[in-house]
């Protein structure tokens, strides 16, 4: 048992490494998360899971509007504070289930010494392999295009992306902020009909680069549709294998 009650985690009762998670951005996507990467590990005991340190910090200020709305909130000193916070208590590297907020990553990266599993370059890798040299639509929130944060993921990769016209956007940014985030239904023919315009507008793939769109993909039967890349699945599976463990056979 550790000596000190909010001390550093004792390494005699933790299984290295340990992951710190940056949570609550949005808190269903987060809880999705967890749950993915339980699915993912191929453990036959409690003991076998990936030992986790979550922050949730849900009352983090709005990634979108610090990034579109002058005199707004900056979630980037929360998002590091987090982060210290957890290298301090002693997490060996760190997750951050929220693709906008990875525009704050560098600062993370400036203030922590561990690493921090980019969501965003694992997902853009896995969407050029997928692609196969056709362009990949970008579903994420207005903020995440603003930034072009997957824009230049994807280029990196090697990748072309497509930016989704103004009429399409509108309506990421609806089953975005007005339904999942906002507790309400899911409006299942809207989401389809946002893959089939993507595709009609020349993509091949469509990144779903919200966590908040992977909790639709999550929950909602689209899991092993071929015509999507789901960020939050990408992330658990580079958890798991950074930290040690086996993937379960519907994610290897």
């Amino acid at each position: 048992m550790s000596e000190e009650i909010g001390g550093r985690l004792d390494p005699t009762d933790w299984s290295r490494p340990v992951v710190g998670v940056l949570g609550g951005l949005g808190p269903a996507a987060t809880s999705v998360f967890l749950d993915v990467l339980i699915r993912a590990t191929a453990a036959r005991s409690d003991q076998e899971h990936v030992d986790l340190l979550v922050s949730q910090h849900s009352t983090t200020p709005d990634r979108t509007a610090g990034i579109l709305e002058p005199g707004a909130p900056d979630p980037g000193p929360v998002i590091v504070r987090d982060a210290v916070m957890l290298e301090r208590a002693g997490v060996d590297l760190l997750v951050l289930p929220c693709n906008t907020a990875h525009h704050y990553a560098r600062q993370v990266e400036a203030a922590t010494t561990v690493p921090l599993l980019s969501i965003v370059e694992t997902t853009a890798r896995t969407a050029v392999e997928s692609a196969a040299g056709a362009p990949i639509a970008v579903f994420a929130t207005e903020g995440n295009i603003h930034a072009e944060v997957y824009q230049e993921a994807i280029a990196a990769q090697g990748g072309t992306s497509l930016v989704p016209d103004r009429a399409l956007q509108d309506d990421i940014n609806h089953l975005i902020y007005g339904q999942v985030k906002a507790g309400a239904p899911v409006d299942l023919d809207l989401f389809d009909s946002c893959i089939d315009r993507a595709l009609e507008q020349g993509a091949s793939t469509a990144v779903l680069g919200c966590t908040e769109l992977s909790v639709v993909y999550d929950q909602h039967g689209y899991r092993g549709d071929a015509r999507l890349v789901d960020s939050l699945t990408e992330l658990a599976r580079i958890t798991v294998r950074q930290a040690g463990k086996e993937l379960t056979e519907l994610f290897r």
